[in-house]
């Protein structure tokens, strides 16, 4: 592709199952591609990989959820590798701890709510002021059906995700007469690294599934989807679920 008509898209993230799902439909798009996660030897094989099976350019960048106080350094370097020609950004980073180990580990709390909600809604504060003067582009981020109402079993995590999902509420309708468009991405239960051996997971997705409803929602300039589609009615129901009963359940 000729340097200057490349789209560059930026994945946080991208050392997960479903970042590189989503960089191989990128890349298999013909997008140029900048790679970022904590792990840059793992990151150096994927971009290795879709440059040899795409003929793309692939760049890598380390990233660490929990450094805020370096995202904005981080951002600036994203837009120099990038030669100031991103397309959009996706937010992938998560953590998901055991609820009980929350509950005695103020540390791992404080843990949680950064990587899950501090260091995405920073990220976006960032990206959001870049794209929203050029009046075009896309910023994606990773929420979870966990928000949508807390329950016992990982409301830790879940009002993190829940805090994501208004913050990014509030920045669809701040950016919606700049023509950035802003997806919510709600999974279920993924079969991820992260999810290996919960106990109570069902109806489990793979991370290509993911992966390609999230690209889909991007090419169509969604705001808001769950993934697999049914989770949609799932979490339907269980909102509507009377609060003395909800209150027995073991959820």
């Amino acid at each position: 592709m000729n340097a200057s008509n490349q789209k560059w898209v930026l994945i946080v993230g991208a050392s997960s199952a479903i970042g590189r799902a989503l960089a191989r439909r990128f890349a298999a798009s013909h997008y140029s591609l900048l790679l970022a996660a904590r792990d840059l030897e793992d990151l150096t094989h994927t971009a290795t990989d879709l440059q040899v099976r795409h003929q793309v350019e692939v760049r890598t960048i380390e990233f660490n959820a929990t450094e805020v106080q370096n995202h904005g350094s981080f951002w600036n370097k994203c837009r120099e590798l990038s030669d100031g020609k991103l397309e959009g950004v996706i937010l992938l980073q998560g953590f998901l701890p055991v609820q009980s180990e929350v509950q005695r580990d103020l540390t791992l709390l404080q843990q949680t709510i950064t990587i899950n909600y501090t260091s995405p809604s920073a990220l976006l504060t960032l990206t959001a002021n870049h794209f929203e003067p050029l009046r075009k582009g896309f910023l994606v981020a990773v929420s979870s059906v966990a928000g949508d109402r807390g329950r016992q079993s990982n409301y830790a995590y879940g009002s993190a995700k829940a805090a994501l999902t208004t913050f990014m509420q509030g920045l669809r309708q701040r950016l919606a007469k700049s023509n950035v468009t802003v997806l919510t991405v709600k999974p279920g239960f993924v079969d991820t690294a992260m999810t290996w051996g919960l106990p109570g997971m069902f109806l489990v997705a793979s991370p290509d599934r993911v992966a390609n409803d999230i690209f889909k929602a991007i090419r169509r300039r969604r705001n808001e989807i769950y993934t697999p589609w049914f989770w949609r009615y799932i979490m339907l129901i269980i909102r509507h679920i009377p609060t003395f009963i909800f209150n027995r359940l073991k959820l």
